[in-house]
């Protein structure tokens, strides 16, 4: 089984990074429950948006990002059951190709450079399975599409969700 796994949002905590850096650059008190339902940006004053639009495209944003919960584990099971490609849509912010590549050799190292595909739209994947926090991505994914849960995703119903890498390792293991 062929198996893409998108990056932030999934593996890589970037929702929980905006709050914090909105936190401390305001002196805010932002929490993602607050946010259930919305991006991070839509959370705050009109005009600190720009400000959290911003964080993805500094340098080190990426390359700072905590991992998600048991994805490591989990996904170093399914790399040794599957084929594994870790496919992010990078190419929206130019500082995010060495950033994510470096994070990735950091924190997934098992998963070599061949199974990363860093693009700009993820309609071209062809496999079995996408794991993805982006209604947009998997919409257009031909196999199974399974939605990762951010508190920017809640209220979407339209595809199968799993809430943690526990029940991506019952769905897929």
């Amino acid at each position: 089984m062929t198996i893409f796994v998108d990056m932030d949002e999934v593996i890589a905590d970037a929702y929980n990074a905006h709050i914090e850096i909105y936190n401390s650059e305001y002196e805010a008190k932002l929490s993602a429950e607050e946010c259930h339902g919305k991006e991070v940006w839509q959370c705050v004053p009109k005009e600190h948006k720009e400000s959290i639009m911003g964080h993805a495209h500094r340098v080190g944003f990426f390359q700072s990002l905590k991992v998600i919960s048991q994805s490591q584990q989990i996904l170093s099971e399914l790399c040794k059951a599957h084929e594994v490609y870790i496919a992010s849509a990078a190419m929206e912010f130019p500082n995010s190709l060495k950033e994510k590549s470096d994070w990735l050799d950091e924190f997934f190292p098992f998963i070599p450079w061949q199974n990363r595909i860093l693009c700009g739209n993820k309609f071209i994947l062809k496999g079995d399975v996408l794991i993805d926090d982006r209604s947009r991505n998997l919409t257009s994914f031909e196999g199974r599409s399974i939605m990762f849960t951010s508190p920017h995703n809640v209220n979407t119903t339209d595809f199968e969700r799993a809430n943690s890498w526990e029940e991506i390792a019952e769905k897929l293991l």
